[in-house]
């Protein structure tokens, strides 16, 4: 029997399916399309549980990689398939970043924390970075209204690892009304304070640093005040970035304390930066997800 699921898109629509694979109790899809918001080709993964692959609508979390990633990292290291198959849940992984291809040239730096596989999730405003890097657009606009309008999604969740961690606290309370939760692991906490970010938004802003400001999770929240009942934030003790510096976790439980945000704030032991910490806690966030959506 053939379950995949065969979903309504329009004539026009560009959607392309690049793999399909039986995974638990659910399919392991890869579709590619041509983003108006980038102006380059974009490819996702979703993980599609019978329920929705029979059409019933399912809650879905959409998951933001961290630096230097795609949407094969989570996908092929994570390991929430088995969780997303028992509890009937849509897992959604983007690109990091729009990227060069033989019909488009895209810019990049030679820093690993510029550039292609460094969005951070912003809407760029200087050149040459302005014209494909639009990522906040992207994520919160076209992507969002395209998974609600071509997949039985019920609901939708926000979570990711460290810059993509960044990008799920800045999207999740700078647009609160698209997503029903949010949960962060290790992440960039306040961009405009650590050296990646303040190298990635030189160069996407200028030396404005009102613009800086705006796309700082920590500074974000402390804007807008209380958004969720609960927000779960998982952090590794021994991870090096945190050492560094680079991640500022003591910025977001300051800016969750002074706007009484409920936060779960967990400091795992003996955990690095790494896919083997993201395998450890996963599930934790997928069942955060999956319950805040049966309140919603």
């Amino acid at each position: 029997m053939n379950n995949s699921y065969n979903h309504s898109l329009s004539a026009n629509s560009q959607l392309a399916q690049k793999s399909v694979n039986r995974c638990f109790d659910g399919e392991q899809h890869y579709y590619s399309h041509q983003s108006t918001s980038t102006k380059t080709s974009m490819t996702f993964s979703i993980y599609l549980p019978d329920e929705a692959l029979a059409g019933r609508r399912c809650p879905a979390v959409l998951y933001l990689s961290g630096l230097t990633c795609n949407a094969d990292n989570v996908t092929h290291k994570a390991h929430f398939q088995q969780k997303c198959s028992e509890l009937g849940m849509i897992f959604i992984a983007p690109d990091t970043s729009p990227r060069s291809s033989e019909d488009v040239e895209v810019p990049n730096d030679e820093r690993y924390f510029v550039g292609q596989g460094a969005s951070y999730y912003v809407d760029a405003l200087q050149a040459p970075w302005a014209e494909h890097f639009n990522m906040q657009s992207y994520i919160v606009d076209e992507l969002y209204d395209l998974l609600r309008s071509e997949f039985p999604i019920d609901s939708i969740g926000i979570t990711g690892h460290s810059m993509g961690g960044h990008g799920a606290l800045l999207l999740g309370f700078k647009f609160p009304g698209k997503f029903v939760s949010v949960s962060a692991l290790s992440p960039v906490c306040a961009a405009s304070e650590s050296a990646w970010g303040q190298a990635a938004y030189e160069a996407y802003f200028g030396d404005d640093k009102s613009l800086w400001a705006q796309a700082d999770a920590a500074q974000m929240i402390e804007k807008v005040g209380q958004q969720y009942s609960s927000i779960l934030v998982d952090q590794g003790a021994a991870d090096d970035f945190l050492a560094e510096g680079q991640l500022q976790t003591s910025k977001l439980q300051h800016a969750c304390e002074k706007t009484k945000q409920p936060l779960t704030l967990r400091y795992q032991a003996g955990h690095d930066h790494s896919y083997y910490f993201i395998q450890t806690v996963i599930n934790d966030h997928i069942e955060h997800h999956w319950r805040m959506a049966q309140l919603s």
